[in-house]
């Protein structure tokens, strides 16, 4: 089954097509970043005329490079939440459009459980149920998936996510927007035990985290050294502020595993790019004896294929939008 897949939740524009929720054929992407920089962050507007310039092109792209022919295409998805409203309104109503043109069914996909499923593509022989940390940019949060399309939160951030925590860190550093990887190279023989940052627990919520502290903490540390003309060792900072995203993140993912009797740990999602914390649980899951997957670096971050994947099993489920398909900037896992 071939599936046209669409994903315009943020700053990605990104077409894919996907067979039987496992082998890419083809994933095209367009990015904004270099757009966006100027502003330090997404600008929501840019962002969805951006997607729709772009998401046509991607389209006509994708099939040609796909090798195939839009009779060959059994289903189109797209990512209908969460997301920036405006964008995420381009890739529903052009998804929409594709699907009523050819005549196949349509399948919204939740853009958290794409990036659960990126790792389907990565690894085809990881099957649920298995424990989940999905990190992005807006959200983080601990999934128990019971199957393809059966998954409970157990924890989750309770103010900031650890993707907005590097980008609030790099911009009070003055690096490069996104922040994910100019925080990643900084930290490179960097002294992570430099300065020290809190890791937030919440009283009677063992699973939940919380990382709104640790930028504060960030901030303020930056901002009292330049009133005090005191230079900041900024690779000490960055390996030091790595240090407490992934110390908040692996201990609690370790003792889900633990508590819920998994032996196997996905981690998805763009902060799943990061070195130190790729590292962190590589080393936690061998000390336990758990299976790690985390996908390659090309499906950490946001794209189509992901998107595919899950459709597959969202279709084989039944499930299906129709022409009233809505776009939703949060929603439920």
């Amino acid at each position: 089954m071939k599936i046209l897949a669409f994903e315009s939740s943020c700053d990605e524009t990104a077409v894919a097509v996907v067979e039987d929720g496992r082998k890419i054929l083809t994933d095209q992407i367009f990015s904004q970043a270099d757009l966006h920089a100027v502003y330090g962050g997404v600008v929501p507007e840019i962002a969805s005329r951006c997607h729709v310039e772009s998401i046509s092109i991607l389209a006509q792209r994708a099939i040609e490079r796909a090798g195939i022919t839009k009779e060959d295409i059994d289903a189109v998805a797209v990512t209908y939440a969460p997301g920036l409203i405006g964008a995420v309104l381009v890739g529903v109503n052009f998804a929409k459009a594709c699907a009523l043109a050819l005549g196949v069914p349509l399948i919204p996909v939740h853009h958290i459980r794409g990036h659960i499923a990126a790792n389907y593509l990565a690894y085809p022989e990881l099957e649920p149920p298995f424990l989940c940390l999905a990190i992005s940019g807006g959200n983080t949060i601990l999934v128990d998936v019971r199957g393809y399309t059966d998954m409970k939160i157990i924890g989750a951030t309770r103010d900031d996510a650890a993707g907005e925590c590097f980008d609030k860190t790099a911009r009070v550093l003055d690096l490069p927007y996104p922040g994910g990887r100019p925080i990643d190279e900084l930290a490179q023989g960097g002294d992570d035990s430099k300065y020290t940052f809190p890791i937030a627990h919440v009283e009677g919520s063992p699973y939940d985290m919380s990382f709104s502290g640790l930028k504060t903490a960030v901030i303020n540390l930056v901002h009292n050294a330049e009133q005090k003309g005191e230079e900041i060792d900024r690779p000490g900072l960055a390996a030091s502020f790595t240090k407490a995203v992934s110390d908040s993140l692996v201990p609690r993912t370790m003792m889900a595993a633990r508590e819920l009797g998994y032996d196997k740990i996905v981690v998805a999602g763009g902060v799943a790019a990061n070195s130190r914390i790729r590292a962190d649980f590589k080393a936690a899951a061998e000390k336990r004896g758990y299976k790690l997957y985390i996908p390659p670096l090309k499906l950490c971050g946001d794209n189509g294929a992901m998107i595919g994947a899950q459709a597959y099993y969202e279709y084989l489920a039944g499930v299906r939008g129709g022409s009233d398909l809505n776009a939703y900037a949060t929603m439920d896992l």
